[in-house]
């Protein structure tokens, strides 16, 4: 790493002898030759160290090292002084200088504290690259997956985070859109702001407004008292409405004004609220479907739709099973005081070949379920719900020893066409191999009439 450093001193000749000095010891030198000059240049700029003068015309050192701490924290500061101001140098450092030389300077010396003083720089920031590569580890901790389709889903949530795009989150029920929501706002600059969950569908169509928007005392029969919608405290952080194709045209108009003009009025109110917040959305439905059949506003669908994140269903990713598996005994395990090593392989394979409708949500209920029945350390077939244990009674493919790969090969292609009905399309896809491919081997075989199509 190439560290650059500001020299800020009013002599010209300083500067030079500092630049020569610094950039045989291999650093990138800027200059400035008053406070002023000096002040925009590190803030402005990737600076790692600043050695400034104390006395200087206009913006002195003090105000130099003052305004650097403070704006700029973690930018170590050397303090220059004459011999008559030793004193004011030991302010500085009070003041959050690093260090201070007296002139004439000692470049020896120099390069010593400049060494030492890059060293801490640097490491302050491996600790901050350390906390901050952290922090996107815990925004997805929840999250679990490693397969291709998981890893350029997480790295689209990383890329849209930090942004005020609004988000509409699409993928079937149960197969995490919530852990997305919380993973966007975790790693956007709002994270340390409110976030507030609404589920859209939990809410009576009547309460939907008032929750969203709040209300006024006696604006409805029961509304005792003044109550603060969720847009409201949402305000400087973000808002997730899951399940937002729920709701009816009236809120959906009130909740377009929002994305517009960032203003509503509570139910029953005349003064108008203003909001900054950043609109999460998530649903099941086929928003495009529903603007067709006349259920959800077009206008909304595309005020929420600026970024679209699709959660794939597990059946599209069977290969982070074993680690979710895994992942959920373990966690089970743990909160119901029991101790289960491992699951035997039918159990195992049946768990595989499930196609889990219901998700991430289904095969976390199916693991507790199998550890809250277990008897023993190795859960087995037998403890896992019927329409699972059902799927170890799937055929299998049976090859003799011996065979060779073309015969191998075409016994599993054969096979798996006659089980999926003659279907091409579906068959290339359960073999992960292409149309084209699997039209191409069948050729080969010379099978094409034996086989169902």
């Amino acid at each position: 790493m190439k560290f650059t450093i500001l020299v800020i001193d009013d002599e010209k000749n300083i500067r030079a002898g500092l630049q020569a000095a610094l950039e045989m010891d291999g650093y990138d030198v800027l200059l400035a030759e008053d406070g002023t000059t000096g002040l925009s240049i590190a803030l402005n700029n990737e600076i790692d160290l600043v050695i400034t003068d104390l006395r200087m015309p206009g913006v002195s050192g003090e105000e130099v090292l003052r305004r650097i701490t403070t704006e700029t924290p973690g930018i170590p500061v050397i303090v220059l002084t004459g011999h008559g101001t030793v004193e004011s140098a030991v302010d500085a450092m009070r003041a959050g200088a690093y260090d201070f030389l007296t002139k004439p300077l000692n470049l020896d010396r120099l390069s010593l504290l400049v060494k030492r003083a890059l060293q801490n720089r640097e490491l302050v920031l491996h600790n901050r690259e350390l906390e901050q590569e952290a922090a996107k580890r815990k925004s997805f901790e929840h999250i679990i997956g490693k397969s291709p389709v998981m890893l350029k889903l997480f790295e689209v949530v990383r890329r849209v985070a930090p942004t005020k795009a609004s988000v509409l989150i699409t993928g079937e029920s149960g197969v995490g859109k919530e852990l997305i929501a919380n993973a966007l706002h975790n790693l956007s600059t709002r994270k340390d702001k409110p976030f507030i969950k609404v589920h859209c569908a939990a809410l009576a169509e009547t309460l939907l407004e008032s929750e969203l928007f709040g209300h006024e005392k006696g604006a409805f029969t029961g509304a005792v008292m003044r109550k603060r919608g969720r847009f409201e405290l949402a305000h400087g952080g973000s808002i997730f409405l899951d399940e937002i194709g729920e709701i009816n045209q009236s809120v959906q108009i009130k909740i377009l004004r929002v994305l517009q003009e960032k203003r509503f009025e509570r139910v029953g109110g005349e003064e108008t609220i203003e909001v900054e917040v950043r609109v999460i959305t998530a649903t099941n439905r086929d928003l495009e479907k529903e603007i067709e059949e006349g259920r959800f506003r077009e206008d909304l669908f595309y005020r929420l739709n600026v970024v679209q994140i699709h959660v794939p269903p597990l059946r599209e990713r069977k290969d982070d099973l074993p680690l979710m598996i895994s992942a959920f005994v373990k966690e089970i395990a743990e909160e119901n005081g029991k101790i289960i090593e491992s699951i035997d392989s039918k159990a195992r394979s049946a768990l595989y070949a499930y196609d889990w409708p219901g998700n991430v949500r289904q095969l976390r209920n199916c693991i507790e379920s199998a550890v809250v029945m277990s008897t023993g350390p190795i859960i087995t077939l037998d403890e896992l719900p019927p329409s699972i244990r059902d799927m170890d009674e799937v055929p299998a493919i049976t090859i003799p020893v011996g065979a060779t790969m073309f015969d191998a090969e075409r016994e599993i292609i054969i096979q798996t066409l006659a089980a999926q009905n003659g279907n091409k399309s579906k068959t290339a896809e359960v073999l992960g191999i292409g149309r084209k491919t699997l039209h191409r081997k069948l050729d080969d075989y010379n099978t094409i009439e034996k086989i169902p199509t």
